[in-house]
């Protein structure tokens, strides 16, 4: 399709879901991605980062899985927001992730929107945005095509797989379905399937988006509008799950909002309101409503017990996998108790896994900000299977 029929069906700028500012690999129909809902995705797309360079063995690759709402700029300025990467504090040279020492792959999830092929990409068919006939995707199908990325980037085996939340769900899976090409994995602040409590918040964000206006019946590129409401109340409803209560009551409590006394109306009084309205605001700028919608529903469909007939441990039964998994206490939307579901099942499956619970205050989102109890361990971690991979310093 030409560059103006591109710029025609989205009344406007080229957006980042359609020509990213990263590298691309395209499949065509001679290698289709087979989705667990029976679909074939007979042409797609992955966009990606690579940080570091790939050694002669091709054996210090690592793949960063990305959560929810984050996207493959893992340490490199966001080219929406101009924002550093969203784990630049743990990936870089010198870091934890050391990309003076580590080739590192972070691609964007497929039902993404920052240029893997998902609804806000164009349909080959029709030449306009997929929409809602984008076919409903799980975890399963994101790692499968992450597989393919990494068969395109000629490795066989990744020294390591890091995610948290739906990160480390695609770490779970990738460690379920290609064990045995993952030597490490490192899971996050995650857990082998959701809870009731945590499809429900979801599905209140699902509702939210497709009860604005805008959004139009999933259609509102072609309508040239965007459901920012509907998508602001999911982003400021799913943020709550992502602190914990001690840590709101740190930073905001009851403090009012660049006054001395309340308006007596519905304005943003309190500091937390004004925090939460202002997250909703920057999210809407950067993520598509249909994706979010998409992504939100694979992690509820995941459940990697279920797939194994129920028991969790046969999903690891040919692993040869070194695991790490990390949990924090004060996270209520993955606590500690999931994670030692799966490090039950992993001693189960005879797999070699440590774990470790960090204190905080700082609820789900800690994995992503400045832990330097979970930065010591997952250093450890790290080195120890570098040596046993012989990766040299």
């Amino acid at each position: 399709m030409n560059q103006n029929n591109i710029a025609h069906s989205y009344s406007g700028k080229i957006p980042q879901a359609v020509q990213p500012d990263s590298a691309l690999a395209v499949f065509g129909e001679d290698q289709p991605l087979q989705l667990d809902s029976g679909v074939v995705l007979s042409s797609f797309q992955i966009a990606y980062q690579i940080y570091g360079t790939l050694n002669a063995d091709k054996s210090n690759a690592i793949l960063i899985c990305h959560p929810l709402t984050c996207d493959q700029h893992v340490a490199n300025p966001h080219p929406v927001t101009g924002k550093p990467g969203w784990w630049s504090n743990l990936v870089g040279p010198g870091r934890i992730v050391d990309t003076e020492r580590y080739f590192v792959i972070c691609s964007n999830v497929i039902g993404g929107c920052l240029g893997s092929t998902g609804p806000a990409a164009l349909n080959p068919q029709t030449g306009k945005p997929y929409a809602l006939n984008f076919p409903v995707i799980t975890i399963g199908d994101m790692v499968r095509a992450q597989a393919m990325l990494v068969d395109r980037l000629g490795i066989d085996t990744l020294f390591a797989v890091i995610g948290g939340s739906m990160g480390g769900m695609q770490v779970l899976q990738w460690a379920s379905a290609f064990g045995r090409r993952v030597f490490s994995a490192i899971i996050l602040a995650s857990g082998a399937r959701h809870s009731a409590q945590n499809i429900a918040f979801d599905e209140i964000g699902r509702q939210a988006v497709m009860a604005d206006p805008d959004w139009q019946g999933g259609h509102y590129i072609e309508a040239g509008t965007s459901p920012r409401k509907g998508l602001a109340v999911a982003r400021m409803t799913a943020h709550i799950t992502y602190l914990s209560e001690a840590a709101l009551h740190r930073k905001f409590g009851r403090n009012l909002q660049e006054r001395s006394e309340v308006t007596f109306s519905f304005d943003a009084d309190f500091q937390i309101e004004s925090y939460l309205r202002h997250q909703g605001m920057i999210f809407v700028e950067r993520f598509d409503a249909n994706s979010y919608l998409y992504l939100t529903r694979a992690m509820n469909y995941f459940d990697l017990a279920a797939e194994h007939g129920g028991h969790l441990s046969h999903a690891f039964r040919r692993a040869g996998t070194r695991f790490f998994i990390v949990s924090f206490s004060s996270d209520w939307l993955f606590p500690t108790r999931e994670s030692q579901v799966i490090v039950h099942a992993l001693n189960v499956a005879g797999a070699s896994v440590s774990f470790a619970e960090v204190r905080t205050d700082k609820g789900h989102d800690a994995f992503l900000l400045d832990e330097p109890v979970m930065f010591s361990n997952m250093n450890g971690f790290l080195q120890s299977a570098a040596r046993e991979r012989g990766l040299g310093m």
